[in-house]
């Protein structure tokens, strides 16, 4: 590798890790017998597929030039920092040597906007189009969609990427045009509009045609910028579920905002990026995905923002104690899955084992649950009758008490709820 191309990836690629919407599940592109790389066995950063396999994509960017003065953004064209740009022909050379040297199981494709949008998708289209049909690559391609660019080009890219993500970049409108005046979320939602309705033509003529080409046969997903801008964590849920409803996105992506430059709209330099509220979001996204919960429970006018101290599933008990104690023997998936300590996998098993008898507190320890967290939303073939609904401060109370965890521990008096 020349001086020029390492100093091009070291630019480019630490340009890119303030992109956190890089997963590499869900795709089923199967290797040929002459062929690099298998998508459908595998997806240099590291990401996690949903069966929890651990596999390496090199991120980079094609270029972070950018005609786009974005105040949140280390690529805006305003930002004093090196410029780079690779060729096509560059990203294509570094991606299959990578590969053959085993550093990387596919790649992961952004770009900073220079000139025009069509002008960048179309060589982030050339890119993949070159590793799948000339370099015969079969491995993982997730490129990001350019907002405005023509139907044309996301159409051939979504025949080439396993892939395609489009940055919401602010939760709501209002905080857009606060920090990116050029920019709407109305170019966002035209080409996730417009690729999901591809997917489902190509889904229904599957139907009936037996050989249809894949069509971003990963799906899309998204991405936002987290306390730049002052939204509530309820607008942000609320903007997110609007998307998983509207477009089907397999994710949305919620990245902590690290301070970049003076601007006194954005929290200053020095200060901590959001971390805890960004991993309080994803818990909230995990429990509308997985756990049956509709957003407007955890978060409304009531309760805008997450709880800091405690999780949102316990946070969403410990404000419905009367829905609890439920019996572990009788009560259906749905109250099963709810209650805090209780994941998706013991939830099934629970189900499945009390077919055999009922289940006392030693059988679900053996389960696996956090049983030290259930117990107070539970009853079990063992349990001591209890007559009273259990005090919610107290609850909340002692499960802090007992957690090892490195967040927040409170006195009881100064315990609150809401």
């Amino acid at each position: 590798m020349s001086e020029r191309i390492r100093e091009k990836l070291q630019i480019l690629a630490d340009a890119a890790k303030y992109d956190v919407s890089c997963s590499s599940s869900g795709s089923n592109r199967k290797n040929t017998s002459k062929g690099l790389g298998d998508a459908s066995s595998s997806g240099i950063c590291h990401t996690y597929t949903e069966d929890g396999r651990c596999v390496s994509l090199l991120k980079i960017l094609l270029t972070n030039h950018c005609i786009f003065d974005c105040a949140f953004c280390v690529s805006r064209k305003s930002n004093d920092v090196k410029r780079a740009a690779f060729t096509v022909e560059e990203v294509v050379e570094l991606t299959m040597s990578f590969y053959r040297r085993n550093y990387i199981e596919g790649l992961f494709l952004s770009s900073g906007i220079f000139k025009n949008a069509d002008y960048t998708m179309e060589r982030l289209v050339r890119i993949a189009k070159k590793l799948r049909l000339e370099n015969n690559f079969n491995g993982y391609i997730h490129l990001k969609t350019i907002p405005g660019a023509s139907q044309e080009l996301l159409t051939e890219a979504g025949l080439y990427a396993d892939r395609m993500s489009i940055n919401l970049e602010m939760p709501t409108e209002a905080g857009l045009k606060l920090l990116a005046p050029d920019k709407s979320h109305e170019d966002v939602k035209k080409p996730l509009s417009f690729i999901q309705e591809s997917i489902v033509a190509l889904k229904d003529e599957r139907k009936i045609i037996k050989h249809v080409p894949k069509f971003v046969p990963a799906g899309q997903s998204t991405q936002m910028v987290i306390g730049a801008t002052p939204e509530t964590d309820m607008e942000i849920m609320y903007s997110a579920n609007e998307y998983y409803k509207n477009y089907d996105l397999k994710r949305v992506y919620y990245s902590g905002y690290i301070p970049i430059s003076y601007d006194d709209r954005m929290p200053m330099i020095g200060s901590q990026p959001p971390l805890l509220r960004e991993n309080r979001l994803y818990q909230t996204d995990w429990l509308m995905r997985f756990y049956g919960f509709d957003v407007h429970e955890i978060l409304n006018v009531k309760n805008p923002h997450l709880d800091v101290d405690i999780d949102p599933k316990l946070s969403w008990a410990l404000r419905n104690m009367d829905q609890f104690p439920i019996d572990i023997n009788t009560a259906d998936y749905r109250m099963i899955l709810r209650v805090p300590g209780i994941g998706v996998g013991s939830a099934k098993k629970i189900v499945m084992a009390r077919k055999f008898g009922r289940l006392r507190s030693e059988q679900l320890q053996k389960i696996g649950i956090a049983y030290n967290r259930a117990k107070h939303f539970i009853r079990c073939a063992d349990s001591i009758l209890q007559l009273n609904t259990p005090d919610a401060l107290q609850v909340k109370h002692t499960i802090l008490s007992d957690s090892q965890s490195k967040y927040l521990k409170v006195p009881l008096n100064q315990l609150s709820l809401f």
